[in-house]
């Protein structure tokens, strides 16, 4: 790319961002810390699932170089490059829809980085208030971003290989949890400046139980990322059954090999449909496990806000309850309904939303949990 390429790209992420934070003035007429990171953290979300669209739209190679489309900054100045390419293979890899759903991705990345970036400047700036801790949080955030950017363009210049696209995946979730957890910690740092009230008390009660339901769900969502970068998502086309039996034949030794080419094998072989079972099962019995531990951690946390009559924590346990059931009808719906866009973005906008919720859940002052 050239310098002005370059230049024309770094403009547009500023501008993006600059917009994101236009709209936080518009709302509030005011900005403080935590009003950022809740900005941060809403359009995070929505990255999320706009790479899910991305991906799902089959637009992940729409521009197949990185960070601009045909070593230009947008679609519109690639304009001949992109008709060439979907002269040659109109069904292929590369449209103008496509290229502008992949660029807009980017854009919007971008604009996400341009406000962790502020983010990381105020919190440094203010840390005598803030707390240090906050100002090394915010840099976390700007490091996990920039390892994130990486596996994007990686995402690119590998071709949709489909261990990078999970780890993408999960470092997107990653960056969710930890501005996630930033929110908490920042909530009431308007009104208390006494930033010891805000760590997470070890005699929480409960709290084990919603970390291994955190761990669990990381794993099970790495396998539904292993599941739709491997395009297997139809390989059981009945539910609950898979071709009408409990254990059809598979290949985990295929489908589980984890730095291969899409579609291919570690040995350069086409993927069998044997495989793309295995790794189909796989996630559905990960479901069963992650979804009954889900609804044990709702329901105890149910029953101890009632005990405590703690308004929050029964307002956070029944959106755990919420997403997890949201997350069974979505799954089932992608095989029954053949795989339909909706359902497919709103199971990945389910699993994200599980990370926030569990992430509150372990946030939760103890104070919160004592008895009145």
């Amino acid at each position: 790319m050239t310098l002005i390429a370059w230049i024309q790209l770094l403009l547009i992420g500023l501008a993006v961002g600059g917009l994101l934070l236009l709209l936080l003035w518009w709302r509030h007429r005011s900005f403080t810390f935590h009003r950022l990171v809740l900005l941060t953290v809403f359009f995070t979300f929505d990255l999320i699932l706009f790479g899910a669209f991305t991906r799902l739209t089959d637009s992940g190679l729409g521009c197949p170089d990185w960070p601009g489309c045909y070593g230009l900054s947008n679609p519109l100045a690639a304009l001949n490059q992109i008709r060439e390419a979907e002269s040659l293979m109109p069904t292929g890899p590369v449209t103008l829809s496509k290229a502008w759903i992949e660029m807009l991705h980017r854009y919007f990345a971008m604009g996400v980085g341009f406000l962790i970036i502020i983010m990381v400047v105020w919190s440094w700036a203010k840390r005598k208030v803030l707390g240090n801790q906050i100002a090394l949080i915010s840099t976390f955030i700007l490091v996990l971003v920039c390892v994130q950017g990486a596996f994007g363009a990686w995402t690119v210049t590998l071709k949709l290989q489909p261990l990078i696209v999970s780890i993408h995946l999960m470092l997107g979730l990653s960056l969710l949890a930890a501005l996630s957890y930033l929110s908490n910690r920042t909530a009431r740092l308007g009104l208390v400046f006494d930033e010891s009230q805000y760590l997470v008390k070890d005699t929480q009660p409960g709290r084990g139980w919603v970390w291994a339901a955190l761990i669990v769900l990381c794993v099970q969502i790495f396998l539904g990322a292993w599941v739709s970068t491997n395009y297997a998502v139809l390989a059981c086309d009945d539910f609950p059954l898979c071709h009408g039996q409990i254990f059809p034949s598979m290949k985990f030794s295929e489908g589980f090999v984890l730095w291969r080419e899409l579609g291919k094998t570690g040995d350069g072989r086409l993927l069998s449909i044997e495989a793309l079972r295995a790794i189909h099962w796989t996630h559905r019995l990960g479901a069963l496990v992650c979804l009954s531990l889900l609804l044990f951690v709702a329901f105890k946390n149910l029953k101890m806000a009632m005990i405590v009559a703690s308004p929050q924590l029964r307002r956070w346990s029944f959106s755990l309850l919420g997403l997890a059931l949201l997350q069974l009808v979505t799954g089932m719906s992608n095989i029954i309904l053949d795989w339909p866009l909706v359902a497919a973005l709103l199971h990945t906008g389910g699993a994200a939303g599980l990370i926030v919720v569990l992430v509150r859940l372990l946030t939760l002052r103890y104070e919160e949990f004592k008895r009145v």
